[in-house]
């Protein structure tokens, strides 16, 4: 068994247990310096517990934007010299520019997407992105990734869970991609006006 699916499987055999409260736990601790997606026990709570699974998704919500704060406090109180920990110089430099041009959307994107989001919560601080776009493109965007997954427990139950598991980070990944695309040939049109 490899070392990620002894991770997996601690991970699921610790916070499982403590249900909405280990959801939170875990989503805090993914949101800042813990390699496991929250994802994985949201669908677990949800499977359990369909009539919950909205309630899941906004403890997971809330456990991640928090983890999210504590990952840009980390980054504004490190520095790059944090990120050089965990992420290669080019990376930091790729994500750097990410922030330059894009900001809020950059952390939208990382947050709805599975790009490792603590990754983007402490480049945000070492960056000194502007905290309140910072804590409302997290809220919107974990907020979103979360609901649909709790929803679609909700209406297809167990049959979904691979359907998530193979097919939903292509999804956010083409969804994100498709409204950048709409986000810029508005922007092209409004130049051209």
């Amino acid at each position: 068994m490899s070392f990620f699916a002894q991770l997996m499987t601690w991970t699921q055999k610790t916070f499982e247990p403590l249900g909405a409260l280990g959801l939170f736990i875990l989503a805090f601790m993914e949101s800042s310096f813990f390699p496991i997606p929250p994802d994985v026990l949201l669908i677990i709570l949800s499977l359990a517990e369909p009539n919950k699974a909205l309630w899941f998704a906004l403890v997971c919500t809330i456990g991640s934007v928090i983890g999210g704060i504590f990952g840009y406090i980390i980054g504004y109180a490190g520095k790059e010299a944090v990120l050089k920990r965990i992420v290669s110089q080019r990376k930091i430099e790729k994500v750097h520019k990410m922030f330059e041009k894009y900001e809020a959307w950059a952390i939208g994107i990382a947050g709805f997407t599975p790009i490792p989001y603590k990754v983007f919560t402490i480049s945000a601080g070492a960056f000194y992105i502007n905290f309140r776009k910072f804590v409302i493109a997290s809220l919107l965007s974990r907020g979103a990734r979360f609901a649909i997954e709790a929803v679609l427990i909700m209406y297809f139950g167990k049959a979904i869970v691979g359907f998530i598991d193979t097919y939903f980070n292509w999804i956010t990944l083409i969804g994100v991609a498709v409204i950048a695309a709409f986000y810029l040939f508005y922007k092209k049109r409004r130049k051209i006006s």
